[in-house]
């Protein structure tokens, strides 16, 4: 369905660090999966990291100590009997390279060396292991993703990303409890990356469509909105008084079949619909929707235009699995038709 190497391609317009000197090696290497070139591009973000100095934070040590430090803590002095080894237990900081971040690195380099991939490259993750020697890695399970960033550690965004990609997008948990990477990243995560990757692709080759990922508002009458849901489009190009609502799809299969006859998944197009409705809301007919499908192995492909109550309402297929050349044509098409 794609090129491992469009999906290089992909990330580099999700996180445009990946256009910087030191990654476009990647993109003309070979690999023989995803999680090949994941660890590669996690390796060269690492080597440029660690040449900037691996990010530190304060963490609180709880120690016994001879020497009071930071604040005492009575109570697990009085647990542990310190005193009589003339000891007390003292709660402190400490400016360490042990951050979440950077464990959660550690962890992903941990199961990568593991795991069923070129053995140089884990050559390379076993020399950028030594750099994390005073770094403690976590379960897989407990890993707390919700992070934040900010001008001192937006550095690491790429490289949390693609642990994240690796670590949930690649992985399979067995019926045993146990893991193992699979061939292809999760559905899931590949359709939020796909969003991604059209949204900067036009935000970066056609600044003049406008693109974003704009909220719409419901065409109420009484202005009453309790309880209904967000709006979120993934992709809407502006230009002039016209606008496209794309909605990007990932999917294994992208319609279903009943009694031999293969139709939409009728929720993206009731979605898509409201969209174009709420957001047309004085009916200029200038709004139009797009649902954007990345193309299967499947023989039938959604590839149709309805005029609905006077709005242009078009299912499209993006075929990833050539040359990336051919997927920007593509992309264009639709821009110069908008």
């Amino acid at each position: 369905m794609i090129r491992i190497q469009n999906v290089y391609y992909m990330l580099s317009y999700a996180f445009q660090v990946l256009n910087e000197q030191g990654y476009r090696q990647v993109a003309t290497e070979e690999f023989e999966n995803v999680t090949e070139l994941c660890a590669s591009i996690l390796i060269k973000g690492l080597s440029s990291q660690i040449k900037r100095g691996l990010g530190k934070e304060y963490i609180i040590q709880t120690e016994a100590l001879s020497s009071i430090r930071g604040k005492i803590d009575i109570s697990n002095s009085l647990k542990e009997n310190s005193m009589l080894r003339k000891q007390l237990v003292c709660n402190y900081d400490e400016f360490s390279v042990n951050s979440y971040m950077n464990r959660i690195i550690k962890t992903t380099m941990n199961f990568l060396v593991k795991s069923d991939i070129n053995i140089e490259i884990k050559k390379k993750i076993r020399k950028l292991n030594y750099f994390f020697i005073e770094v403690d890695p976590l379960k897989l399970e407990n890993i707390n993703w919700k992070l934040q960033f900010n001008k001192n550690n937006q550095t690491y965004q790429m490289l949390i990303s693609i642990c994240h990609l690796i670590l949930k997008g690649l992985l399979q948990t067995n019926s045993d409890g146990s893991v193992k990477l699979l061939d292809f990243i999760d559905e899931k995560y590949m359709n939020r990356l796909y969003e991604k990757f059209i949204l900067e692709y036009y935000r970066k080759e056609n600044p003049e469509l406008k693109a974003s990922a704009s909220q719409i508002s419901w065409d109420i009458d009484d202005g009453y909105i309790e309880m209904l849901p967000i709006m979120q489009s993934d992709i809407m190009l502006k230009k002039e008084e016209k606008t496209l609502i794309i909605d990007a799809k990932y999917y294994a299969k992208t319609t279903q079949e009943r009694y031999g006859v293969n139709t939409l998944h009728s929720n993206n197009l009731y979605q898509i619909y409201t969209y174009v409705k709420n957001f047309d809301s004085d009916k200029t007919g200038n709004v139009s929707g797009m649902l954007l499908y990345a193309k299967t192995d499947e023989m039938i492909l959604p590839n149709n235009e309805y005029k609905m109550g006077g709005n242009l309402i078009s299912l499209k297929t993006l075929d990833l699995d050539c040359e990336f050349s051919k997927v920007k044509e593509q992309l264009e098409t639709i821009a110069k038709s908008f």
